[in-house]
């Protein structure tokens, strides 16, 4: 890789990582698609890829998003521990899976999630709490699901647990991109790990991402908490949808 595709990848990086800061996910979600439709990688290795970038924005989103709204302990750890858990068995079984099934699976997935999304803003607006709905054990079930899906999909798990913890637990959306980032941290990884020990992972391309993703995720974070409760979750909703409409490219 020469200076000029370096610069490149850093730039690409400076871009997913804000987007990442801003909802929540450390990026890794729109990167999967980019990576694919840009440089021709397929699901695994796109996947893993990304999380080069990820694992270090999630952990510094994190520190972000708890000087903002402290992060609560206990919620983190409940949602980070059976996500781990469950990432290893996702990460073991979507490295041998056929990566044109995994993408439309993903796809499908995206999709699902951006309707149910804009369909509570559209349908039920309301203002989230910092207080959760229902004691924070309960956060270890959703911890489990996230971290599976995070494992089988390269994304971390805080795509889905974000509208989860807004809808079932009522929480606000920024202290629910906090959280999910939380659950995040171990998940991705134990997943890095797993794509990296099947050879899914292109190193070269991945650690420029990861370095311009360092220097704006403070950024995106900062722009989630200026824009109002209603606005951050419709362009939630959109991202989920421009992110299934650049994967379909490859299907």
């Amino acid at each position: 890789m020469d200076l000029l595709d370096a610069a490149f990848n850093i730039v690409l990086g400076l871009i997913l990582g804000t987007l990442g800061g801003l909802f929540g996910i450390g990026g890794g979600l729109i990167a999967i698609p980019v990576l694919g439709v840009l440089f021709g990688l397929d699901q695994q290795l796109a996947q893993g890829t990304a999380l080069v970038m990820v694992v270090p924005n999630v952990l510094l989103a994190i520190r972000r998003y708890h000087q903002r709204n402290r992060i609560n302990f206990h919620h983190a750890a409940a949602l980070g521990i059976s996500s781990f858990c469950f990432a290893i068995a996702g990460a073991a079984v979507a490295v041998s899976l056929d990566a044109g099934r995994m993408r439309i699976a993903f796809v499908g997935f995206l999709l699902a999630l951006a309707a149910y999304t804009l369909l509570r803003v559209l349908l039920r607006p309301q203002v989230g709490s910092t207080e959760l709905r229902y004691p924070w054990p309960w956060l270890g079930a959703l911890g489990a699901g996230a971290g599976a899906l995070g494992g089988l999909f390269g994304v971390g798990g805080a795509v889905l647990a974000t509208p989860v913890l807004t809808s079932v637990f009522g929480t606000s959306q920024v202290i629910a991109q906090g959280l999910s980032l939380s659950l995040a941290a171990p998940s991705t990884g134990v997943t890095l790990v797993t794509y990296a020990l099947h050879d899914q992972v292109d190193w070269a391309l991945g650690v420029p991402l990861a370095i311009g993703g360092l220097l704006s995720i403070s950024l995106g974070v900062k722009l989630a908490h200026a824009l109002p409760e209603r606005l951050l979750r419709l362009m939630f909703s959109g991202f989920l949808v421009l992110s299934a409409a650049l994967l379909a490219f490859e299907v």
